[in-house]
């Protein structure tokens, strides 16, 4: 029976890696997609021989989208019943079931909108968390952006403050020499706007605490040594993902997603992590059940990932389902920040760098410690400040006492 390969995400066809007629094996990867903030390998989900391109190089295409089929030699090539249409749907006058004003929202926060609609709006400056759809599900299509005038829209934005008060170029104009004119790349507009939107939308709330890491900097040193003949070496950041992980699971609350009218909490852990890319690029790859996972098992998959998204060869289930994030910048020399929620997650665990700074001893005495800062920012309505201090508590004390981030059946 002929298999159909179907995209996970939206985005724009780059390559194909295979041609019809040749034989593939489930997981060979046979084209190269670009989605918001990475370029995603698509894999063969069964063994076969290629039997049909359906999208060139080049094309936008939208989630759910049949790109190939994969079968036996000779097989017919017809769409199956149900089988999910190419390009997005034409935009009806009537409003989809499951359309909530028009805004349908993806499991990690953006409007649902179609690639195209999303560059013409860029092109025109359109917000699109201010546009109706009318594709399925509330979907934002081409007609919806290109026919801005012709529906009822949401409220203007507020009037952009005047250059004397921003002390910069009048908004939408742009100086006339010496500069350097440079586009938006997929990943930064992805970036921008999934920003704007978190900060405008999703009211945030900080609490910061102080650890003493030299605890899991010495345990560390250990299962690095005892696992040095399986070639597998923990990191710092990996230990603090398996600490917030069960810290997750002890205040569940927090692994909570906000979807304006209703609450969704994860059963599984999933920690998304921020990886820096070349270019000023960033992606979110996730750490599927980090709170139950063996540290040595997740060191290997987490380095495997970031080799993976820093030479553009993501996997689809490299950056899906995450229930919560965080971002480390301990290796620039950071002494504190705070970091932007990926909505609809209830927060984002910030970690700075570890220094050797003054230390008061338990005596009176002054000493010398190795302390590290870590800023929690939270939804506040999915939690309040008290459920943010003690989560922050639970972690710091994870992280102080670090055995209690071990199985003890095995590392």
């Amino acid at each position: 029976m002929a298999h159909e390969v179907k995209l996970t995400t939206d985005g724009l066809l780059i390559n194909w890696l295979k041609q019809v007629g040749d034989a593939v094996s489930a997981g060979d990867i046979i084209a190269e997609f670009e989605a918001d903030k990475a370029t995603v390998e698509i894999e063969a989900g069964s063994a076969g021989q290629l039997l049909e391109l359906r999208a060139e190089p080049g094309d936008e295409l939208g989630e759910g989208t049949v790109i190939a089929v994969i079968g036996a030699g000779g097989e017919s090539t017809a769409p199956q019943p149900g089988a999910t249409p190419q390009a997005e749907t034409p935009a009806s006058d009537a409003q989809p079931d499951g359309a909530t004003n028009g805004q349908t929202m993806t499991d990690d926060g953006r409007v649902k909108a179609s690639p195209l609609a999303r560059r013409i709006a860029a092109d025109k400056g359109i917000d699109l968390s201010r546009v109706q759809g009318t594709g399925p599900g509330g979907r934002i299509v081409k007609s919806d952006v290109e026919n801005l005038g012709a529906r009822p829209q949401l409220p203007p934005l507020p009037a952009a403050p005047p250059a004397a008060a921003t002390g910069q170029a009048t908004w939408g104009k742009l100086p006339e020499d010496d500069v350097e004119i440079i586009p938006l790349s997929r990943m930064r507009r992805a970036i921008a706007d999934g920003t704007v939107r978190s900060m405008s939308n999703t009211p945030h709330f900080y609490v910061t605490v102080e650890a003493d890491v030299e605890p899991l900097l010495a345990l560390r040193a250990q299962i690095n040594s005892a696992l040095a003949e399986r070639g597998v070496k923990v990191s710092v950041n990996d230990m603090l993902i398996k600490a917030l992980a069960l810290t997750l699971r002890a205040y569940p609350n927090l692994n909570t997603h906000y979807y304006g009218d209703r609450f969704v909490r994860h059963e599984r852990v999933n920690i998304g992590i921020a990886v820096a890319l070349p270019e000023n690029g960033l992606v979110n790859v996730v750490c599927h059940d980090a709170d139950t996972v063996a540290l040595s098992e997740m060191a290997a998959s987490n380095k495997a990932m970031y080799e993976r998204a820093r030479s553009g060869r993501i996997k689809p289930d490299d950056i899906r389902g995450a229930t919560f994030t965080i971002s480390n910048m301990g290796p620039f020399d950071i002494k504190d920040f705070t970091a932007i929620i990926s909505a609809p997650e209830a927060g984002i665990l910030a970690v700075s760098s570890s220094q050797r700074v003054p230390v008061v001893q338990a005596d009176g005495s002054l000493g010398v410690g190795t302390r590290m800062n870590m800023t929690l920012s939270v939804d506040h309505r999915v939690s309040n400040g008290a459920e943010g201090a003690q989560f922050m508590n639970h972690l710091r004390e994870l992280i102080e006492n670090p055995l209690r981030l071990l199985d003890l059946r095995g590392v």
